[in-house]
């Protein structure tokens, strides 16, 4: 018997949200770092070795940072080649306010773009993963002064194995 949350978390898959590419930033050093983007398209819940977790469109793993418990974005600068935000077009901002159950929202990132949260948290992908995979998940890192833990968006299956990698960007 399926988990009452789990069906209603599962109706995200059904419902359109785009999502935009992120395509460069500039760090405090005026570099360019170009990201990985990601296509326009929905997010959908995936199975990815036995977890139920949310993925882009083009299949990566959504994850979320500890350090945003709060709804505040420290994911900004040099943080974003590595974790690129999942950003809502305007409409998908609408639509994901307006029509979806709390559990999907959209946040507004520093830079005046909307960024898809799930369950009150930002949502990004691993630029150095491919799809169908779980390489972000219980991964740590630090940027600008503030401690990242990662975890992959799951709706179900469990939490993030131990990790030992990790690094200071």
């Amino acid at each position: 018997m399926r988990a009452p949350h789990l069906a209603s978390t599962l109706a995200i898959g059904a419902v359109a949200i785009g999502v935009a590419a992120c395509g460069s930033n500039s760090d405090s050093s005026g570099s360019s770092a170009s990201t990985a983007p990601s296509s326009s398209g929905v997010v959908s819940v995936k199975s990815v070795d036995g977890m139920q977790v949310l993925a882009d469109s083009a299949g990566k793993t959504l994850y979320t940072a500890s350090a945003e418990q709060g709804g505040k974005i420290h994911c900004v600068a040099a943080c974003t080649s590595f974790w690129s935000p999942a950003l809502a077009t305007p409409a998908a901002a609408r639509q994901a306010a307006g029509r979806l159950d709390t559990t999907i929202g959209v946040i507004t990132r520093p830079d005046g773009k909307q960024q898809l949260t799930f369950k009150g948290r930002p949502l990004y992908s691993f630029t150095q993963e491919h799809a169908n995979a779980l390489q972000g998940n219980g991964f740590t890192d630090d940027f600008q002064g503030t401690h990242f833990q990662w975890q992959a968006a799951a709706t179900s299956g469990g939490g993030a194995a131990p990790m030992s990698r990790g690094g200071g960007y």
